[in-house]
C-alpha cells in the first residue's frame, strides 16, 4: 500500500548496509523515494544500492562514518547534489552486532567514548549536516532509531538509547517551526543477524514472556518507520514508538 507523501521525495538511511536499516531503505524505495544508503561498510552498502536499483529503484550508496562530523556534512552534500535534497532522514546506524559485552565501570574509555560518538552523536550529527536541506524543500521527516533497551538498564546500549529518546524530544523541539517532524522508533528483539550474534537463544526465551510471543521482523519495523514519515503522520512528533510485541508497557 502507497502511503502518502514518500514518493518522489528523497530519504537517507543510515546503516543500510544490511539488517533493520537495509529493510528501512528498500521500503522506501519500493514507496517511490529515492534512497541515499549511507554505510560504513562498502561492500555491504553498495549491495544494498545496486540491489535496490536492479528493482527499479533510484539509489545511491555513499560511504559514511555517522561519527565523524566532516564524513556527515560530505553525505549530506552528495545526497543533495544527486538528488536535489532531502526530505527524509532515518538514523539507524549503531554498534551493536559487534558492541563488547562488559559494564559501564569497567569498559575501556576510548571504546565507550567512540560507541556513544556512533551510537549517540552520530543520529545528531547527520540531522545537523541534513536539516537545512530538509527545510529548503519545504520540511521534512527524521526517525531515529532507539530500542526497548532504553528502558531496561542494560548497560551502555541502553544508556545511548535513552539518550536516543531525548535526543529526539529536544531536536522535535528545534526543528518543528522549520516543518520538520521528529520521532523514534524502539524495537523489541528483531531477527537481524547482529541480534543472533549478541543475544541468540537469550532473545528467543525471552519473547516467550511477551504478549505477542515472537521475535520481531524488520518488516515490523518498516510499516512503523514509512508511517512516521508519511503525510498520514502529519501532526506526529516528539514521540517514540514501541515496535516491540509489548515487552515493554509505558504509561
Amino acid at each position: 500500500m502507497k502511503l502518502d507523501g514518500i514518493e518522489n521525495k528523497v530519504a537517507v538511511v543510515t546503516g543500510a548496509g544490511g539488517g533493520i536499516g537495509e529493510a528501512y531503505a528498500k521500503g522506501l524505495a519500493e514507496q517511490g523515494a529515492a534512497v541515499v544508503v549511507a554505510e560504513i561498510a562498502a561492500a555491504n552498502g553498495e549491495r544494498v544500492a545496486k540491489e535496490i536499483r536492479e528493482a527499479g529503484g533510484r539509489a545511491m550508496f555513499v560511504e559514511t562514518d555517522v561519527g565523524s562530523e566532516a564524513s556527515t556534512l560530505a553525505m549530506a552534500e552528495r545526497a543533495a547534489a544527486e538528488f536535489g535534497g532531502i526530505d527524509f532522514l532515518v538514523n539507524n546506524a549503531a554498534i551493536f552486532g559487534t558492541m563488547k559485552m562488559d559494564s559501564m565501570l569497567k569498559v575501556e574509555w576510548d571504546y565507550y567514548q567512540r560507541f556513544m560518538n556512533v551510537n549517540l552523536n552520530g543520529a545528531l550529527l547527520c540531522t545537523r549536516a541534513c536539516y537545512r536541506s530538509m527545510q529548503k524543500r519545504g520540511g521534512g521527516a527524521i526517525v531515529n532509531q532507539s530500542s526497548t533497551a532504553a528502558w531496561m538498564g542494560v548497560g551502555y546500549y541502553g544508556l545511548a538509547k535513552h539518550a536516543i529518546n531525548g535526543l529526539t524530544h529536544s531536536l522535535a523541539r528545534e526543528l518543528g517551526p522549520r516543518g520538520i517532524r521528529v520521532n523514534a522508533i524502539a524495537p523489541g528483539p528483531t531477527e537481524t543477524a547482529a541480534l543472533r550474534s549478541t543475544a541468540g537463544d537469550y532473545a528467543e526465551e525471552m519473547v516467550k514472556q511477551f504478549p505477542l510471543r515472537r521475535v520481531g521482523k524488520p518488516a515490523d519495523m518498516v510499516a512503523m518507520c514509512l508511517f512516521l514519515l508519511s503525510d498520514n503522520a502529519s501532526w506526529i512528533t516528539a514521540q517514540v514508538v514501541n515496535v516491540d510485541g509489548g515487552q515493554i508497557a509505558r504509561l
